[in-house]
């Protein structure tokens, strides 16, 4: 890869503590990645006086394209519009997600979207989300790199997020509760909805596989594609919970036979949990 931009880590870094992310450019497309994590999944090659090397970017670059390593094993595919592939490495499991569209035009053009600029990648935005999501404390998950590669007027992308450890989706936790915790947990999604909400945190798609629950318990979101940072409005936030309520009432033969809680039940205590919470100063 010749490079034609390149930062060094320090520039990159947010606040301390914060990991320090590359990024690296040539004429085909770009990409971003934690310098220290990608060090532990590539090796040495990928260490930060290296990280810049050839061995290392086309390293990169080929596990942000899908193409495994022999040190990976795939665990698991997901399908649908953002198709996941889970891998181990020795930084633990980790998550590929490679941008697919969704819907008609899916159909047809299933990986490539429209270039308009690196700013306005799929990739380039949930990655930058991610990382300011993460640095306020938020549950999302730890993002390892991202990319796209050019092809014409269009370009395809990569997103590499460490797994949450022990999770599964609300949707599957919820047929393993009684009614005493299908309540609890209500009340910790409208408390956890709210805080997102309270920093302006916009999530296109929230649903109830895109709320994660760990094996403490928890709760996670995850999927901010098309996610943004917006001034705090009632009328965003309402349509944000109302599209979790319409997931609810789709994924419910799931799950309301095994607590006994309906659905409505269940939201009213989520939507009780969180306007509480949204009072808070």
């Amino acid at each position: 890869m010749t490079m034609i931009d390149s930062r060094s880590p320090e520039s990159l870094r947010h606040s301390a503590g914060n990991p320090a992310f590359v990024r690296l450019c040539d004429a085909h497309g770009a990409m971003w990645f934690d310098a220290e994590a990608m060090r532990s999944i590539l090796g040495e090659a990928c260490s930060l006086t290296q990280a810049q090397s050839p061995a290392c970017t086309s390293r990169a670059r080929a596990l942000l394209e899908g193409i495994a390593e022999q040190r990976f094993e795939t665990v698991t595919q997901r399908g649908g519009r953002g198709a996941v592939r889970f891998f181990d490495s020795a930084l633990g499991s980790l998550v590929l997600r490679s941008y697919r569209r969704g819907g008609l035009i899916g159909r047809w053009v299933r990986r490539h979207y429209l270039w308009l600029g690196e700013s306005r990648t799929r990739c380039y935005r949930e990655f930058h989300l991610l990382q300011q999501l993460a640095a306020q404390g938020l549950p999302v998950p730890h993002v390892v790199a991202a990319g796209f590669v050019r092809n014409g007027l269009g370009y395809r992308a990569e997103l590499l997020m460490r797994a949450i450890p022990d999770s599964r989706p609300l949707a599957q936790h919820l047929a393993a509760l009684d009614a005493e915790s299908t309540h609890a947990i209500a009340v910790e999604l409208g408390r956890l909805l709210a805080r997102f909400h309270r920093q302006g945190v916009y999530h296109a798609d929230l649903n109830a596989f895109n709320v994660m629950v760990d094996a403490q318990g928890k709760l996670w979101l995850i999927d901010f594609d098309r996610g943004e940072l917006r001034p705090p409005d009632a009328q965003w936030q309402r349509a944000n919970l109302q599209r979790l309520r319409r997931s609810l009432w789709k994924t419910a033969p799931q799950w309301a036979g095994a607590s006994g809680v309906d659905v409505e039940t269940l939201f009213a205590t989520l939507v009780s949990a969180y306007q509480a919470s949204m009072r808070l100063p």
